[in-house]
């Protein structure tokens, strides 16, 4: 069993170290001895644990928004929270989630557009990484609409308009380079008071 946490607990600091070396260096000059000197560990232990560098960069954001989950899970599970506060809250996670990882979006940007050019579809990708942030703003929706909070409106286009803003904040950040979110969360509380019955 020790064995087995301690693999699991290794895995778990190499992913987060990795991140480190993709923001610093960016996804292409990343390379699995740069991952490996940040771990302080050998390539030949790395591979170990890893095949290659890009499923560690996907284990990486796949670990990030695992975290990001847990954070929404924990305001999902306060019922003392209204529909509306939870709501508010999880878009502010996120918007915060956004900013102080705005280096890695611009890395995953950069990643996506080297995708595109290998005739891989960036957006099936990004939605497989979202669909359970997006189920859980669905829940949330739902819940809201069942207790009249909401008003009774389709919940896939609540979803949608909630995820263009969220995207407009990564677009912001990433390809802009404005970190200041203020607007963006501004915009996300007028379309949560539009959504109030």
């Amino acid at each position: 069993m020790a064995i087995i946490v301690e693999h699991e607990k290794r895995v778990k600091e190499i992913l987060e170290r990795s991140l480190d070396v993709f923001v610093e260096e960016g996804y292409e000059d990343a390379t699995f001895q740069k991952i490996a000197d940040k771990c302080g560990i050998t390539r030949t232990t790395l591979y170990i644990y890893f095949k290659n560098k890009h499923e560690i960069f996907l284990g990486s954001i796949k670990q990030l928004l695992g975290e990001l989950e847990k954070s929404i899970l924990t305001l999902m599970s306060n019922k003392e929270l209204s529909a509306s506060e939870q709501l508010r809250g999880i878009l502010s996670c996120l918007v915060d989630s956004c900013e102080q990882n705005s280096k890695l979006f611009h890395v995953l940007l950069t990643y996506l557009i080297q995708l595109k050019k290998t005739g891989v579809d960036p957006r099936e990708r990004v939605q497989r990484r979202v669909i359970k942030v997006r189920h859980l703003l669905n829940t949330v929706l739902i819940r809201g609409i069942r207790e009249n909070e909401f008003k009774d409106l389709n919940v896939a286009e609540m979803n949608q308009l909630l995820y263009n803003l969220l995207e407009s904040a990564v677009f912001k950040i990433s390809v802009l380079f404005q970190p200041d979110i203020k607007e963006v969360k501004t915009a996300l509380n007028l379309a949560v008071d539009g959504f109030l019955a």
